[in-house]
């Protein structure tokens, strides 16, 4: 009888990410990225497209601390219109155009709704910039009046920026459209797990993959502010409005430095990285929940819309075919 074989246990990066939106997944590798969203009707709903980003191709993108800003940028930007598409199938059937959005057409020609999002996605930066570094500052000036120890001021003022974005994450939780778009990131996750572990992508192996992963939006917006906390410790001047001024002009330079620990730990593992990602991926354990079997059907259905994993499986874990029946024994 044949030695049944070893599966190897080393993770291996693939390249390919994802983000949850309303009753779906949308994946991306490299320019091509695919939405795919479980309708009303039951149906899975694919539509594979490219996005090549705000500078579509520059050198800048290529460029250490630099390209995570863009990368920032894009997917801010990619993440809005994947959402609307998932939205669009669950909007009340209105066809009637109304008066305002006929003249919102007829200003920007037809690109009403591209306008609308980029103001949206614009808001809901500065919206992102008052809660999580202005609030957080003010909050900290009203509790120090009397400490003249900046170390212990910039320590307060990070424990209140962590406060404020982990209450922040807790309270959406509570809603239930959010506990379902948790539930699609878990799955979106698992997908991943599953194939850079060299398991076959069948519903029986995500489902037993594990649903926390470093390359995650969770984990980088977590390192955004344990970034910017180390960073403001080297920020000594004595006027509160400048001090203010530099933490917000500082926030492209922490999206750099944040991306660029995000992207080592994809590809590396090692003792500093695990340290590094640890709070990252319990963070996850609130923005992911186990998903049911026919959200990982959807999850599927857009990572083999942009991505062959049978060729990633045979180049780095030698897999064959035949095994695609085999399935994970452990998480």
């Amino acid at each position: 009888m044949a030695k049944e074989k070893k599966r190897k246990t080393k993770a291996y990066y693939s390249g390919i990410g994802g983000q949850a939106v309303l009753e779906g997944i949308m994946m991306k590798n490299k320019d091509k990225y695919a939405v795919a969203v479980r309708k009303p009707d039951d149906e899975i709903e694919v539509d594979i497209d490219e996005y090549s980003g705000v500078l579509k191709g520059h050198v800048a993108k290529e460029i250490p601390f630099l390209r995570g800003v863009f990368n920032f940028i894009d997917s801010l930007v990619l993440g809005m219109k994947t959402i609307n598409y998932s939205a669009s199938f669950y909007e009340d059937d209105v066809t009637t155009e109304t008066k305002f959005e006929k003249l919102l057409n007829k200003v920007f020609r037809g690109k009403a709704d591209k306008v609308i999002s980029a103001v949206v996605t614009v808001f809901s930066v500065a919206l992102a910039i008052g809660i999580f570094i202005i609030l957080p500052y003010f909050l900290t000036g009203l509790l120090t009046k009397n400490v003249r120890n900046d170390t212990l001021t910039n320590l307060i003022e990070g424990l209140i920026r962590i406060i404020i974005f982990v209450l922040y994450v807790l309270l959406i939780s509570l809603s239930k459209d959010i506990k379902r778009v948790y539930m699609y990131h878990g799955a979106e996750h698992k997908c991943i797990n599953c194939i850079e572990h060299g398991h076959p992508l069948t519903v029986n192996n995500v489902m037993k993959s594990s649903r926390l992963h470093r390359r995650c939006g969770t984990s980088f917006l977590l390192l955004v502010i344990l970034v910017s906390i180390v960073l403001f410790f080297f920020i000594h001047v004595d006027s509160r409005a400048l001090r203010l001024v530099i933490r917000v002009l500082l926030i492209p330079v922490i999206a750099g430095i944040s991306y660029e620990i995000l992207r080592l730990a994809g590809r590396t593992s090692g003792l500093l990285i695990k340290i590094i990602s640890a709070p990252g991926l319990l963070l996850q354990k609130i923005t992911t929940r186990e998903p049911d079997e026919k959200m990982v059907e959807v999850a599927i259905s857009a990572v083999e819309a942009v991505f062959d994993w049978k060729d990633f499986l045979k180049e780095k874990f030698n897999w064959e075919e035949e095994e695609t029946s085999q399935e994970v024994k452990e998480p």
